[in-house]
């Protein structure tokens, strides 16, 4: 697997996703050694805040960072299985 990590820091939607799993995984690991982020803010509002930065990370996995914006290339348009 070849990945152009140049390409993939300058893209933003990648860099949200990222930002968003780094800020999941804290809260897993805070869990797991006892400090509770619910007392920061209520449970819901953590849970709507789980659910958006999830959507984010999804957004940075599945947009094209070869492309500007959030459409694929056109090249990758016209593909009918992976190369």
């Amino acid at each position: 697997m070849r990945i152009n990590w140049k390409i993939r820091f300058q893209h933003k939607p990648f860099l949200l996703a990222l930002f968003s799993l780094i800020v999941l995984l804290a809260q897993q690991v805070a869990a797991i050694f006892g400090y509770d982020l619910t007392s920061v803010m209520s449970e819901q509002a953590m849970t709507i805040l789980n659910t958006v930065l999830s959507i984010f990370a999804l957004l940075g996995v599945v947009v094209d960072p070869t492309t500007r914006g959030t459409s694929d290339s056109q090249r990758a348009l016209m593909y009918r299985r992976p190369r």
